[in-house]
Parts: C-alpha cells; sequence; structure tokens
C-alpha cells in the first residue's frame, strides 16, 4: 500500500478531529456531504500544488455560507460551482461538486467569498487561502450562524496551518483580520496584516491586499 501524500494526509488529519459542541466538523466521516467536501478540498489543494503558490492567505474560520457547505475556504456554492475564471479555479468543469445539507437548500453566495474571489480575479492573483480554525463555529443550536473561534479551538487551528506550512513555503504570508494575525504572531510566523472584508471592511482589505500583492 503507497503511503498517503502530504495533502491526503492533512485532510485525513482534519477529518478526524474531534470538536467541542458549538463547531461542526465539515470533513468528519459518517455523512455524504462531508465526503463531497474531502473531495472538492482535495482537488482544490492539488490544484495550487501544480500552481505553486508564493503568498498565503490566513482567514478566521469556515462560514456557514461558505466552507462550512464547499469544504474551501471562503468559497461559497456560487464560486465553487460556476467557477472563478479569470484565475481558471473551481467550477463544474473541474470536478467540483455540489452538496445537498437539509437546511442549507436556499444558501447560494458569501458576501466574503464575493469579496475575496473578486479583488483576486481583478488582481490576477492566485494564493493559497486557509483559515486559522479550519471548522464551522456556530451559535449553539444555530447551525446557520457564526460566532469568532474559541481560544482553544485556534490552538486546534494551529496544529493545521503548521501541517500546511510544512507542505508548502511561502514568500509572503497575510493575515486576513484580527484572529488569523493572532494566531501567527503567536506561531512566531512572520506575516503582514489586513483588514477583514466582513462587517464593512471591503475597501480597506481590497487597498490592504492589493498593496501587499503589487510587491509581491
Amino acid at each position: 500500500m503507497s503511503a498517503l501524500s502530504p495533502i491526503d494526509t492533512l485532510i485525513s488529519a482534519l477529518a478526524q478531529a474531534h470538536l467541542q459542541p458549538g463547531a461542526f466538523n465539515q470533513y468528519a466521516p459518517g455523512h455524504p456531504d462531508n465526503a463531497i467536501r474531502r473531495a472538492n478540498l482535495g482537488l482544490y489543494l492539488r490544484a495550487m500544488q501544480r500552481r505553486k503558490p508564493t503568498v498565503l492567505l490566513l482567514l478566521e474560520a469556515p462560514g456557514y455560507r461558505g466552507c462550512r457547505l464547499t469544504g474551501l475556504p471562503v468559497t461559497s456554492r456560487r464560486i465553487l460551482l460556476e467557477g472563478c475564471k479569470a484565475l481558471d479555479m473551481f467550477g463544474r468543469e473541474a470536478g467540483f461538486r455540489d452538496v445537498g445539507d437539509a437546511g442549507f437548500e436556499r444558501v447560494y453566495g458569501e458576501q466574503s467569498a464575493t469579496i475575496v474571489w473578486g479583488a483576486l480575479a481583478e488582481m490576477r492573483a492566485l494564493p493559497l487561502i486557509w483559515n486559522a480554525f479550519p471548522f464551522h463555529p456556530h451559535k449553539a443550536g444555530n447551525p446557520l450562524s457564526n460566532r469568532k473561534p474559541r481560544a482553544a479551538e485556534l490552538a486546534l487551528g494551529a496544529e493545521y496551518t503548521r501541517r500546511l506550512l510544512t507542505i508548502w513555503t511561502f514568500a509572503q504570508i497575510i493575515a486576513v483580520g484580527n484572529v488569523a494575525h493572532e494566531l501567527l504572531r503567536r506561531q512566531g510566523v512572520a506575516c503582514h496584516k489586513v483588514r477583514h472584508p466582513a462587517n464593512g471592511g471591503k475597501n480597506d482589505f481590497v487597498a490592504g491586499l492589493r498593496a501587499l500583492l503589487t510587491v509581491a
């Protein structure tokens, strides 16, 4: 039997993570949609491996309108299925698949995903995107909600960020928002910081990203 690739090993580790109540593991075994999300993540990471990204963009955590459904950091169903044509990423024709989670049928787009991928498409830039806490933190009893990751959750997320940094070597690491910046700071990882695009942060996010990627 051949050994698992580093990417497959990372996805397997994500699938096996045990979380406290109030967080959803969208990669865990035992749910058919999670198998689709694991496959989507594998397609994305292998595509990025071929593209050899030099920049890491680290965000906070999956939202219920994005990565919670697709398995891809800051990627909504709209972007997953329709693709980001300017960057030749995603789309049904590339093998990415939709999910059918009950209760999420009307969830299709996500504001942060639209802003991030729109900005990257305009700049023709393709960093690797990841989350400080790679699972979906939600309010108690309400899976269609988001919340800030807790300290213990970020400690767990740091383990997966370290794994990621053993697979790729980046010339530039950009933290999007305070949560991602604090995680990298605690790990002693040198990085730049831009504002998160949510809650009115679009213009500052785009301006900060453009300034950094122009010199990358």
